[in-house]
């Protein structure tokens, strides 16, 4: 459930960057059904994958307005598949995790013991604890 007083206004990051097989979506590529700046036009009707998807923006207090997705060009996720914390960038922006603000919360996920793996399309950085960055499988 998303923490009262934040919404994803004009943000439609996940549309965009995310790949979603239920529509043979791929990431980087604008869903179908979004309305940039205005959302989902199929939002009471949307998958399940899509209902399931939690912005980690939407649902983390301490997350400040500074880095909502569509600001920086990133979202925060946790990888419902793994135990990984991701950084999921559009294809077309790969390097938007080296954001300041975004590096400095990705540094202090790593920190807490977490795998920490920014995403760019097919390209993946993991990033650790000491603040090294190298290539991810």
């Amino acid at each position: 459930m998303a923490i009262p007083g934040k919404s994803c206004g004009s943000c439609t990051m996940c549309c965009q960057v995310l790949e979603i097989e239920h529509f043979d979506k791929s990431a980087g590529v604008l869903c179908k059904h979004c309305v940039l700046g205005g959302g989902c036009k199929i939002y009471k009707k949307r998958p399940e994958v899509c209902q399931d998807y939690e912005c980690d923006w939407m649902m983390e207090r301490a997350l400040p307005s500074t880095l909502r997705p569509d600001k920086v060009g990133t979202i925060l996720m946790e990888d419902a598949d793994s135990d990984e914390y991701q950084a999921v960038c559009d294809p077309s922006k790969p390097m938007a995790w080296r954001h300041p603000l975004v590096f400095k919360h990705l540094l202090a996920k790593a920190k807490e013991g977490r795998t920490v793996v920014a995403k760019a399309g097919l390209k993946a950085w993991r990033i650790y604890e000491s603040g090294e960055v190298a290539p991810w499988a």
